[in-house]
């Protein structure tokens, strides 16, 4: 496989599967690596982090595959979500719109991205990607929360929008190393 089919991902090969199951596993460990807030309760984690990387990263239809397995693991009980959650239940609940958001992540972001890498398109598409995400999930927790507007911005928007921000950026700018290795990894 040449380096562009490695990057572009056009062919499912059985070392572009365990590569795509290995960022499944990391997407999991993510939900776990988290700084509560102090004054929301809420917690920051390295999810918007991972699956921004995971768009930036892989084609449209392999991103959207490492996401729907997280989310279908979640979803069926095993604890890959924010804090070891898991179901149905957390999926409805004031925290899903984050959650959801994120598959809309893995669809948008490589359709926006383009193929090949350029820095300042790909930061703005990550930055823009975690914009959403914290917008599409505030909007989901005031109305699973029934909470007014100004609680909702405070406790759903910034309270994660600054670090979120940060981690776009980082995300945005390790594109290249990442690709290197899926490259190499793909052609052994």
């Amino acid at each position: 496989m040449n380096k562009t089919a490695a990057v572009t991902g056009k062919k499912f090969t059985t070392q572009r599967l365990a590569l795509m199951a290995m960022f499944a596993a990391i997407l999991c460990i993510s939900a776990y690596i988290s700084v509560p807030l102090p004054l929301t309760g809420y917690h920051v984690t390295f999810l918007n982090f991972v699956i921004t990387l995971i768009a930036l990263v892989f084609p449209l239809e392999q991103s959207l595959l490492i996401s729907i397995v997280w989310l279908l693991l979640g979803a069926v009980g095993v604890p890959v979500f924010i804090g070891g959650n898991a179901g149905i239940g957390y999926l409805m609940g004031p925290l899903g719109g984050y959650t959801f958001s994120f598959i809309l992540v893995a669809i948008l972001v490589p359709l926006l991205r383009g193929a090949k890498y350029n820095r300042i398109r790909f930061t703005i598409v990550s930055v823009a990607s975690v914009v959403f995400v914290d917008l599409f999930g505030m909007v989901w927790l005031k109305f699973m929360n029934n909470m007014p507007w100004a609680t909702a911005w405070v406790a759903g928007f910034f309270s994660f929008i600054i670090l979120d921000l940060v981690k776009a950026v980082v995300a945005a700018q390790i594109v290249p190393a990442f690709r290197k290795v899926i490259t190499d990894q793909s052609q052994e």
